[in-house]
């Protein structure tokens, strides 16, 4: 057998586009630009990826971790992947074809994410994954859809509760569920799902229900002078009691709370951000109401343009100190200054750099413009305070203790 004779196969990488939420998290993440999309699909060009897999870590789908063995010459091209509804199935290959083939190595990479930096606390419960799927979402129906907003703000944000019946449908603080919007796109496909965080408690929105609630911000933008709205979030910000929603998921395996009694949780959120907050927040409330364990501190960064656009301003407002410590920054009161999450960071410093050095698992989500500026502050109050901020950073992503979801 001559070497042009030799047939060479490559372990494809591809994206599975019915699972995929397209929250651009592995584009962001990988090191060589192998990621791209349109409109529609997130895909890996065959051309430049290596098979590094830093972009698998941080997916919260598992869409990500799919493989094709295919010959190189066949490979499926961007264009290709561009066009698909769901991934193409594993072409059979002949036995006497492997046995002469040459299974073509990726080059290594020093990969931006390794497989286990991104890691759940270490007593966080063992959450449940992808039961329901585009195909086979589950059913579930709107029994609340309240205004956490004032009616006057500009933001309207809502609390809506799904109840789930005799599905079963377990989530834990922290996880997403995603939501399919009924109807289709311009190309005349249906929508494809959008992913939100869960705000209530693993026992559900109210104590022993199988439920589960939202915190959704009605999207509105402007488009040369025209009004585009959010194709999700206006769906479920406008459903009415006793309406059907189609669900997928859960999803989410890292940004989980711990379950050992004397964590302490250091929460940083801006807006719909808050809805994990809330979630871990809520839990730790019940275990306390019920004279368990719990002897972590909370403490809590939340951050919005006022108190009449901050989700949950009044039921925040009636916690009290001895349960969780409170640091709300507000960007546009009239006649005062701009204080953002950060600023409240820098003046806690003394009690945020005390409770880094014991049990704390931190947990930053909102706006990604957010995340460099907590950073920033972290970095600055620690070499205040003598305390080597890069190491303990990377001790805690190392261990479990440190978690960002921004958008």
């Amino acid at each position: 057998m001559s070497a042009n004779d030799v047939q060479v196969l490559i372990r494809q990488h591809l994206i599975d586009p019915e699972v995929c939420i397209r929250c651009n998290t592995c584009e962001e993440t990988c090191p060589i630009d192998a990621i791209t999309h349109d409109d529609r699909n997130y895909v890996v060009d065959p051309a430049i990826c290596n098979g590094c897999n830093a972009c698998v870590p941080p997916c919260p789908t598992g869409s990500i971790d799919h493989w094709r063995m295919i010959p190189k010459v066949a490979a499926y091209s961007v264009a290709d992947q561009l066009t698909w509804d769901e991934l193409p199935a594993q072409q059979d290959i002949p036995e006497e074809s492997l046995a002469t083939a040459v299974i073509e190595a990726a080059p290594q990479h020093n990969a931006a994410v390794s497989a286990t930096s991104l890691i759940a606390p270490h007593s966080a419960e063992k959450p449940q994954l992808n039961l329901f799927d585009i195909r086979h979402p589950v059913i579930a129906t709107v029994t609340g859809n309240y205004r956490l907003t004032d009616a006057q703000a500009e933001s309207d944000v809502r609390h809506i509760v799904l109840d789930f019946g005799n599905q079963i449908f377990p989530v834990l603080e922290g996880q997403s569920i995603g939501v399919i919007p009924p109807g289709t796109d311009a190309s005349g496909k249906p929508h494809y799902l959008r992913m939100y965080s869960v705000a209530s408690a693993r026992d559900g929105e109210r104590a022993g229900y199988n439920n589960l609630a939202l915190t959704v911000k009605r999207v509105l933008l402007e488009e040369e002078g025209k009004q585009i709205k959010g194709v999700a979030s206006n769906y479920l910000c406008d459903l009415q009691k006793g309406d059907k929603v189609q669900v997928t998921g859960p999803f989410g395996d890292r940004f989980l709370m711990p379950n050992h009694s004397g964590s302490n949780l250091l929460m940083i959120c801006t807006g719909t951000g808050a809805a994990p907050m809330r979630a871990m927040t809520e839990y730790r409330r019940r275990l306390q109401m019920h004279s368990k364990p719990v002897d972590g501190k909370l403490m809590l960064f939340f951050g919005a343009r006022s108190p009449a656009e901050l989700p949950y301003f009044g039921p925040l407002r009636k916690l009290p100190a001895s349960f969780i410590e409170q640091h709300l920054a507000f960007s546009r009161v009239d006649g005062e200054p701009r204080v953002y999450v950060q600023d409240k960071l820098r003046e806690a410093y003394k009690s945020v750099t005390e409770l880094l050095l014991g049990d704390t698992y931190i947990y930053i989500c909102g706006l990604k413009g957010m995340e460099a500026g907590v950073m920033e502050a972290l970095s600055d109050m620690c070499r205040a305070a003598n305390l080597d901020w890069a190491h303990m950073h990377a001790r805690m992503v190392a261990e479990g203790r440190f978690h960002v979801e921004t958008y």
